[in-house]
């Protein structure tokens, strides 16, 4: 499955275009590697996403074309997540 689309079927970002757009401007790595929106993902793959004044860093656990919104959480297990803008706050 194409990476944009992965992020928009699991929910992490809202719409396909929006994710398109954030990893084609090369915030998006997959297993330490720049990833584009046409880049396959796999189980057990490893994605860290920067955006929306967040950081995240998780792992897919499941790729399928279509999911409900409350089974959406199951497709990825979050490792890492770090709120930028609070950040800048505690500063």
């Amino acid at each position: 499955m194409r990476l944009d689309k992965y992020l928009k079927v699991s929910r992490l970002i809202k719409r396909r275009t929006v994710a398109k757009e954030v990893s084609d401007a090369g915030r998006i790595t997959l297993n330490g590697r720049t990833a584009k929106a046409g880049t396959d993902i796999k189980v057990g793959d490893i994605l860290s996403l920067s955006f929306g004044g967040r950081q995240l860093e998780l792992e897919v656990l499941e790729v399928c074309e279509t999911k409900r919104a409350e089974e959406a959480c199951n497709m990825y297990k979050i490792i890492k997540e770090v709120n930028l803008r609070q950040e800048r706050e505690d500063w």
